[in-house]
């Protein structure tokens, strides 16, 4: 079947199958920041952005993206320009082996411009659904609680 959606801000068709899962379009398609990890929708690391939302990509599927926009890590910043998130976590040295780090940005991309000024007690409880077996999540929470503070000051509000 044909669906049309979204990725990154590029309108794309593409055939796929009734149950092809939206992180195989995505690798399929060469967006191979977003990462296999589980298969259940457990361990976060294939995190997208599905309308500006946070999904797992792994179990949800394809056809639920028609007529969509995906965006995965790719398109939330670029080397030469950096969003706030990636920013501040290479800024704290969040990011140990990098595998689950896509997920934590798409994550923390929706998280934060649901709650722009959040506690770290909220960004603790909203990393739950993404695992990391490298970091402690104390230099995640850091970083995306500065993250939180870069992105007020760039909207003006100082929060």
């Amino acid at each position: 079947m044909k669906i049309k959606l979204t990725i990154n801000g590029v309108p794309r068709e593409t055939e796929i199958t009734p149950d092809e899962k939206l992180l195989g379009l995505l690798r399929r398609e060469g967006y191979f920041g977003v990462k296999f990890g589980c298969g259940r929708g457990e361990c976060g690391v294939c995190t997208v952005l599905l309308d500006g939302r946070a999904v797992n990509s792994c179990i949800t599927f394809a056809a639920q993206a028609h007529n969509r926009s995906v965006t995965t890590v790719e398109g939330i910043g670029t080397p030469d320009n950096l969003h706030p998130i990636q920013e501040a976590i290479l800024d704290h040295g969040a990011a140990q082996c990098g595998y689950c780090t896509p997920g934590i940005i798409c994550l923390a991309r929706d998280f934060l411009d649901e709650n722009p000024d959040p506690t770290e007690e909220q960004v603790r409880d909203a990393l739950k659904g993404n695992l990391c077996r490298c970091t402690g999540y104390q230099k995640y929470v850091e970083a995306i609680l500065d993250a939180a503070g870069r992105m007020r000051k760039l909207s003006g509000d100082s929060g």
